[in-house]
């Protein structure tokens, strides 16, 4: 099989109008997104295209696909969009008098309908003989209409009629946008192309399943298609009729879905999202294909779930789909999975209902692109959960709730920048493939997580090091110590820590030699950080004024952190811990921590006012600083920002307006 054009790639239209012939097969209803009744789905799309190229905010459309036939592509998904796209893109080229160039001409005349002759002749005549644009006021269907070359018969064709309302509601968004058609010929409008010239999807077999008269879903596209291929390289050869996969999607998987996950009176997109997000994870266990062949799968799948392929599954991958299901559908442990919740917490992760519901139900809110898409990070923990439930025939709540923890904590590591800015770890198709090949490994003592980590376990997967040592460690207290369980866990769903609590581990001086644990300094270690930095708002200028007491062998600085500098007053800027993610950074930083270690350490006797209040200043102690020390109200009620700007000779500060103030005025210098 020709695996290239399988695999698809991205394009916009023009882009795919200079390689293909476009023509929508007689199969194919009519134009229907003209129609009066379409209004709000021709409306908005139409206003999506509209926002994209006014604000230049890129857009990936849904996944066209379909069959090349007598060396014409004919789309099979993806007729509705390209129509409109083709009637914007003409629009623009006769706006803009380009229709008349060769290279515009050429391409737009490649796109036609097989319907009807008469609307493959409109197609043919609207870029051959045109119209001239003029004025926002003018009707397009109108000018069209009175054009010599309209035959008034063509007025009954339902495809012409719904192209010229289209054209009407283009001219009234589009006409004043400039430079209209460099942007639609830009990577601006784009959508995912693939040709199945070779997937066995004859068109015999579309016009079966497609008898009912309505453009199938891409779920029910991938049912046919798949079952096709379980068939031919029989699979289910052996397997109950009652059990095999055609069966249990159009009965029990199905009312399960029903039951829990239908939307808009469907439940197509959610069922085509979990084979997608099976079809992205398996191959990073198998680890069968090059990386490069993974990632790309990995990256297709994530931007555009239900460009999923029957092609993408071996026996293997097959084999988990229907595990996947079963385990959902059919498992008693599972009967109360839709409303239970994790005994901790998981922050950004947090499901709305459930680890299967970000899956096939919740929308993707941190991407813009992929708002279909479940993120890496939520796939990665359906399939440690999964996984979980497919590999322990009894369940254990404690178990369960443990291995959970633990990804957890493995998905919650971030690279903290020094302006407190935290990105999810697994971000890109790497990180996604690398984790999932780690939790793959991990999942061997799943059933019993911390007593398998207790004998720090070989691993070949190098993801997450620092972060798989630190799980061992603590699993190694757990197991000897059982009731140290619970204070574990309390210092690791600390706000500030997020899992990661080997800054605790340093400030006690732990050895990693489980006798020497110090239990007792461990747990106020522990209740301090809860106490004063448990919460985004926990941050403080009380913090603040006792942060400036603590020194590292004499020096007083541990505001360096971040540094800019400040041209107008001719002084270093500096932050007095401006976010609360910033106090990640530095407790994770091997210089700066020691500022916090004993800053925490104090504050098991002393509070952060007292701290302050007890402060004895060196003779060389600069006054400005000794001031934001002692004076309450020059932090709480003079300044503006957490911003000050040191002077050269360290003899005084201002107290910034404002990140980048362009003059001294408004700037406090404290002396």
């Amino acid at each position: 099989m020709n695996e290239s054009k399988y695999a698809g790639k991205t394009l916009n239209l023009f882009e795919l109008l200079n390689e293909q012939t476009i023509q929508i097969p007689i199969i194919q209803r009519d134009y229907a997104q003209g129609r009066e009744d379409k209004k709000e789905i021709r409306e908005n799309f139409l206003n999506a295209l509209l926002e994209c190229v006014t604000l230049e905010d890129p857009i990936k459309l849904d996944f066209v696909y379909g069959s090349l036939v007598d060396e014409r592509f004919q789309p099979l998904d993806g007729q509705q969009r390209l129509t409109t796209l083709f009637l914007l893109h003409w629009y623009s080229a006769t706006k803009e008098n380009r229709i008349t160039e060769s290279s515009i001409r050429s391409a737009m005349l490649r796109f036609s309908y097989e319907t009807r002759i008469s609307s493959r002749e409109f197609c043919t005549a609207l870029v051959e003989d045109s119209i001239q644009i003029t004025g926002v006021d003018q009707k397009i269907s109108d000018l069209i209409i009175d054009a010599n070359w309209f035959f008034l018969s063509w007025k009954s064709d339902p495809t012409i009629d719904a192209m010229l309302r289209t054209l009407n509601d283009i001219h009234e968004r589009f006409y004043s946008v400039e430079d209209l058609w460099s942007k639609l010929t830009s990577s601006l409008i784009q959508f995912y192309f693939v040709e199945l010239e070779n997937m066995g999807l004859t068109d015999d077999l579309y016009i079966k399943m497609n008898a009912r008269g309505k453009l199938l879903t891409p779920f029910e596209n991938f049912k046919a298609g798949f079952q096709k291929k379980i068939d031919d390289e029989n699979w289910e050869l052996n397997t109950e009729l009652t059990k095999t996969f055609g069966v249990k999607i159009d009965n029990d998987w199905a009312d399960f879905f029903w039951e829990s996950f239908r939307k808009n009176n469907s439940i197509d997109d959610a069922v085509i999202r979990l084979i997608s997000a099976i079809a992205m994870i398996i191959p990073s266990v198998e680890r069968g294909k090059s990386a490069d062949e993974r990632i790309d799968l990995i990256t297709q799948l994530q931007e555009e779930p239900a460009s999923v392929r029957p092609n993408n599954f071996t026996l293997k991958k097959y084999n988990y789909l229907v595990s996947y299901f079963n385990i959902y559908n059919e498992q008693a442990i599972l009967k109360d999975y839709l409303t239970a919740k994790f005994s901790f917490p998981m922050w950004r992760h947090s499901p709305k209902a459930s680890v299967l519901s970000m899956i096939v139900f919740d929308e993707n809110t941190f991407s813009t692109l992929q708002r279909n898409s479940a993120t890496y990070s939520q796939k990665v923990l359906f399939f440690a959960q999964a996984e979980f439930f497919r590999r322990n025939d009894e369940y254990e709540e404690e178990n369960y709730q443990d291995w959970m923890r633990v990804i957890r904590n493995i998905i919650s590591r971030a690279d903290i920048d020094k302006d407190g800015s935290r990105p999810d770890i697994i971000r890109s198709p790497q990180s996604f493939d690398g984790v999932i090949n780690l939790i793959n490994e991990l999942a061997n003592g799943c059933s019993n997580i911390y007593e398998h980590l207790s004998h720090s376990p070989a691993l070949k997967s190098q993801f997450a090091k620092d972060q798989i040592a630190e799980e061992i460690a603590k699993a190694q207290l757990i197991i000897k110590y059982p009731d140290l369980k619970h204070i574990i866990f309390t210092a690791e769903d600390n706000e500030l820590l997020r899992g990661k609590i080997t800054f605790i581990f340093h400030v006690i001086g732990y050895d990693y030699s489980v006798e020497n644990f110090d239990v007792d300094l461990f747990s106020k270690v522990s209740e301090v950080l809860n106490l004063y930095f448990n919460s985004e708002d926990s941050l403080n200028n009380d913090i603040r004024r006792a942060m400036l007491t603590i020194d590292l062998d004499g020096t007083y600085e541990f505001y360096t952190y971040w540094w800019s500098y400040w041209h107008v007053g001719n002084a270093v800027k500096r932050r007095l811990f401006d976010r609360f993610r910033e106090v990640e950074y530095f407790v994770n930083d091997e210089y700066y921590r020691e500022y916090f270690k004993k800053f925490v350490l104090l504050l098991i006797d002393k509070t952060p006012i007292e701290i302050s209040a007890e402060f004895q200043a060196n003779p060389d102690f600069p006054n400005w600083k000794k001031r934001l020390i002692k004076e309450h109200s020059i932090l709480d009620s003079e300044s503006n920002t957490n911003f000050i700007a040191i002077a050269e000779d360290n003899s005084y500060c201002y107290l910034l307006k404002s990140l980048r103030p362009r003059d001294l005025e408004g700037n406090i210098k404290i002396e």
